[in-house]
């Protein structure tokens, strides 16, 4: 497979056959509204993190699972740009990306993405081009049954 099918990580050196595994785990007390819960990371990054149903639908201070998925979003989309930039010989000097999720009727609607890259001097061609690849193939989007909205903007 090429490395465009895997959001350019075959072409900065990883594999697209590689297995990797990571986890979390969850513990929740309670009823849905005055109950609470806490999660853990695997690596140790998160530990004991607070969160309940004030949390998630009102607005309370602390996480909840979509501010989750939307920072992982981000996160992966940034790190599939800088690879499918680099299959086209750009190296940004930074990728900055905001997402935010859409939670409506109980249901993940739509990934919003605003990204800006700066790459001093490269075709804008090519950097949408490589926009378009890490939107449809970073791992995030890939797992994502909703839709992908790309806002870009490239300093130059």
């Amino acid at each position: 497979m090429g490395g465009h099918q895997h959001g350019g990580i075959v072409a900065a050196g990883i594999q697209g056959d590689m297995l990797m595994k990571r986890s979390a785990n969850a513990v929740w007390s309670g009823n849905l509204k005055t109950g609470h819960g806490r999660f853990n990371v695997a690596s140790g990054a998160i530990k004991n993190q607070k969160y309940d149903f004030r949390t998630r639908f009102e607005e309370e201070p602390g996480t909840n699972p979509e501010e989750l998925i939307a920072a992982a979003h981000a996160s992966c989309f940034s790190m599939a740009f800088s690879a499918q930039l680099g299959e086209r010989g750009i190296t940004p000097e930074a990728i900055e990306t905001a997402c935010v999720v859409t939670f409506e009727n109980l249901t993940l609607t739509r990934s919003a993405l605003t990204t800006t890259v700066t790459a001093r001097g490269a075709d804008r061609a090519k950097i949408d081009e490589a926009a378009a690849a890490a939107k449809a193939g970073c791992p995030i989007s890939k797992v994502l049954k909703l839709e992908i909205a790309l806002d870009l903007t490239i300093n130059d």
